[in-house]
C-alpha cells in the first residue's frame, strides 16, 4: 500500500518505481512514506513547510526595509530643502507674498503626510517581526524535540533552513533598527518608557532546560573584529565553571563556539550576574568574597574585595546574587548591599583600568525585594516580579543627579524564573537567561527624547 503525494520532499522515501508493461513503455511511479513507528516524519515535513512560509514572508519584509531606507533618504532631502526655503523667507520676509508662504506650507504638509504614512508602515513591519519570532520559536522547539528524541541526521537539513531564516530575520531587524533608531549610544533621553515582548532565541548550548543558572549576551564594549561575538555560560548548579564564545549569531544558533574557556585552576566563580566587557569577564567569587576580572586577551586574572559588602542579601528567588555587574553608555558598574545599609542597594562605578571603585551611590531600595537590576546611561533600573508572566521596572536612581524615582514599566517574562538580566549599550537590548533559554527584549526606539509629550 502506498500514499500518493502531491509534493515530494527531501525526506520522502520511494516505496516503488515499477514499469507498468505494455508496448508504450510507460512507467508509473509512486512516491510515498514508508510506515515508521520510530520517526514522526510528518512532523518534520510540517516544520519544513513552515520554514518555507516564514522565509517568503521574511523576504517581503526585507524588501520593505530597503524601501523604507530609500524613502527616509528622499524625505531627509525634502526636509533639508524646505528648511533652506524657510530660512531664506525668514531672512527676507518682504520679498515673499502670501502665495509663496502658502506654497511652502503645502510642501510641509505633504512631507508630514509622507512621514505619517512611513510611521504606519514601520509599525506594521514591527508587528510582522514579532509574529515571525513567535512562529520561529515554536518551530525550533519542535526541532529540538525531534533532534533529542530521534535521529539527528534526519533533522539536519531542516535545522540548516531554520538557521538561515534566523540569521535573515536578525539582519533585517538590525537594519530596521539602524534606519529608525540611529541614536544608539546616545543618552539624550529621559529614560525607559516601554520594553518589547520577549524574543526567544532557543534552548541553551547544552540542549537542556536543567541548565537553569547562567547568562548570555554580547560584549558591551567589543574589541576590534569581535563586534558580532556572543558569549554564553550555563550550568545546573550555582558554580560558574566555564565560558563559551561564538563568532556571530549564526554560530550561536548552531551551538558552535570558537572558544570554550575553562575557569578551573582557581578561576571558578558563583552567581549569575556576570558580563563580558572589552573581552574581559567580570564576575563574583566566594574565596575571598569579592569581585573577579579575567582578561581573555592576556589571560590575566585579578580579584578585588569590597569593604563592607555583604553576602547576606541577594535578589528575590535568586540566591548568591550578591554582586551584579552592569555596563552601559557611561561605563562599568557593580551593585551590592551592605549590613550597615540594612540590605539597601549600593551602586559603585568600576575603574576598568585599575579594577578599583571610583564612586558609590546609596539607594533606598531593599535588595531582597528586587528580582534584578541593570544600568542605562548612568541610571539604575530595579525590577520586581509581579506575577508568573510579568516583571516590572519600578525604580530608577540617577547617578548624575543623585535622585530616585518610582516608575511603572511592565514587561513580559518567557518562563517562571530567570537568573540573568543585563542591558547592552551596543544594541539597546535587554538580554535575559530564563530557565535555560536565551531571549532578549528591545528597548529600541522607546527612550523618550526631552521635550516630547
Amino acid at each position: 500500500m502506498c500514499f500518493l503525494l502531491k509534493r515530494v520532499d527531501v525526506w520522502s522515501e520511494v516505496a516503488a518505481r515499477n514499469g507498468t508493461g505494455g508496448g508504450g513503455g510507460e512507467r508509473c511511479t509512486c512516491d510515498a512514506f514508508l510506515p515508521s513507528s520510530t520517526f514522526p516524519i510528518k512532523d518534520l515535513i510540517e516544520v519544513e513547510e513552515t520554514a518555507g512560509e516564514i522565509s517568503y514572508r521574511l523576504e517581503l519584509e526585507i524588501g520593505k526595509v530597503h524601501e523604507y531606507d530609500i524613502k527616509m533618504t528622499a524625505y531627509a532631502e525634502k526636509i533639508v530643502k524646505l528648511t533652506g526655503k524657510v530660512e531664506v523667507v525668514e531672512e527676507n520676509p518682504d520679498d515673499y507674498n502670501d502665495a509663496d508662504l502658502e506654497e511652502i506650507k503645502v510642501e510641509i504638509k505633504q512631507v508630514e503626510a509622507l512621514i505619517e504614512e512611513l510611521q504606519l508602515s514601520i509599525k506594521s513591519s514591527t508587528t510582522v517581526f514579532e509574529s515571525l519570532r513567535v512562529e520561529i520559536t515554536a518551530m525550533v522547539s519542535k526541532l529540538d524535540t525531534l533532534e533529542k528524541t530521534y535521529d539527528k541526521n534526519l533533522v539536519l537539513a531542516t535545522r540548516r533552513e531554520y538557521v538561515k531564516i534566523q540569521i535573515e530575520l536578525e539582519e533585517c531587524e538590525k537594519r530596521h533598527q539602524e534606519i529608525f533608531n540611529p541614536n544608539i549610544g546616545s543618552c539624550a533621553h529621559t529614560g525607559i518608557i516601554k520594553v518589547s515582548k520577549p524574543i526567544v532565541i532557543q534552548l541553551n548550548a547544552h540542549l537542556s532546560a536543567g541548565y537553569k543558572y547562567g547568562g548570555w549576551g554580547k560584549d558591551s564594549k567589543p574589541i576590534p573584529d569581535r563586534e558580532s561575538m556572543y558569549w554564553y555560560s550555563g550550568y545546573s548548579s550555582q558554580s560558574m565553571v566555564d565560558m563559551r564564545f561564538y563568532t556571530n549569531y549564526k554560530n550561536l544558533i548552531l551551538r558552535t563556539p570558537f572558544l570554550h574557556q575553562n575557569l578551573a585552576s582557581g578561576w571558578t566563580g558563583t552567581g549569575n550576574n556576570f558580563i563580558i566587557r572589552e573581552n574581559c569577564l567580570y564576575y563574583q567569587i566566594n574565596s575571598p568574597f569579592g569581585l573577579a576580572k579575567l582578561n581573555f586577551t592576556s589571560v590575566r586574572y585579578e580579584s578585588r574585595v569590597i569593604a563592607g559588602a555583604s553576602s547576606r542579601f541577594s535578589y528575590t528567588n535568586s540566591p548568591n546574587q550578591n554582586f551584579d555587574f552592569s555596563a552601559d553608555e557611561t561605563g562599568l558598574y557593580v551593585t551590592y548591599a551592605k549590613d550597615e545599609t540594612r540590605g539597601k542597594l549600593v551602586i559603585a562605578k568600576i575603574n576598568e583600568a585599575s579594577f578599583g571603585l571610583e564612586e558609590e551611590w546609596h539607594t533606598s531600595v531593599y535588595k531582597p525585594g528586587v528580582s534584578n537590576a541593570f544600568m542605562v546611561c548612568g541610571v539604575l533600573y530595579a525590577v520586581k516580579t509581579v506575577d508568573i508572566h510579568t516583571e516590572d521596572i519600578f525604580y530608577m536612581y540617577d547617578t548624575k543627579t543623585k535622585t530616585e524615582t518610582y516608575v511603572n514599566v511592565p514587561f513580559e517574562r518567557f518562563q517562571d524564573k530567570y537568573s540573568n538580566l543585563d542591558y547592552n549599550p551596543t544594541d539597546q537590548k535587554l538580554y535575559m537567561y530564563n530557565d535555560g533559554y536565551y531571549f532578549y527584549e528591545i528597548i529600541m526606539s522607546i527612550l523618550k527624547p526631552p521635550g516630547d509629550p
